[in-house]
């Protein structure tokens, strides 16, 4: 009867060693899968930010050479030689 039960330890050792392997290697493979998917999802990201990036934008403000007719657009209205309404419609075209 001894040899059975030194069968039977040896089983048993075996047999909770083989567990421990698989758990460990469980955890390990379900590590590497959340890395895999954040680092999946960290690629997606830098894609839809790099796809959807908006445009520059364009150069609306008015040049040098329109600020300046403005300029003299405003002494011109100021001194009486033109409206409120001829002032504003000229500056409208300049800026537009």
């Amino acid at each position: 009867m001894g040899i059975m039960r030194r069968r039977m330890r040896r089983r048993a050792v075996v047999g909770v060693a083989a567990a421990g392997v698989a758990y460990h290697q469980g955890k390990k493979h379900q590590r590497r899968a959340q890395e895999d998917e954040q680092y999946q999802d960290e690629q997606y990201q830098d894609e839809q930010a790099t796809e959807y990036a908006p445009a520059p934008p364009e150069d609306v403000g008015p040049d040098a050479a329109d600020l300046e007719q403005i300029e003299k657009l405003a002494r011109l209205h100021e001194s009486g030689a033109l409206t409120d309404e001829e002032f504003s419609s000229a500056k409208a075209k300049l800026l537009a």
